[in-house]
């Protein structure tokens, strides 16, 4: 779950990555959990997008908007 909502606080932000040689580890222990349960992958997205939302508020929430230059 933490590498989808990394991946999509990196989409919201428009940073780009680089991938790196353990992304296909990663994925392939993905590739075991799927096997057991199709639709984990479902699940894992919708918590990751749920903390992505919950990142995005408390941040719009710390920051204080400056004032426009009149």
């Amino acid at each position: 779950m933490a590498e989808l909502g990394a991946s999509y606080l990196m989409a919201d932000l428009g940073l780009a990555y680089t991938p790196r040689p353990d992304h296909a580890a990663y994925l392939a222990s993905w590739l075991g959990a799927l096997r057991h349960d199709p639709k984990a992958i479902f699940n894992a997205a919708a918590q990751a997008q749920a903390a992505t939302d919950w990142i995005h508020a408390a941040h719009k929430a710390a920051v204080t908007p400056l004032p426009l230059a009149a």
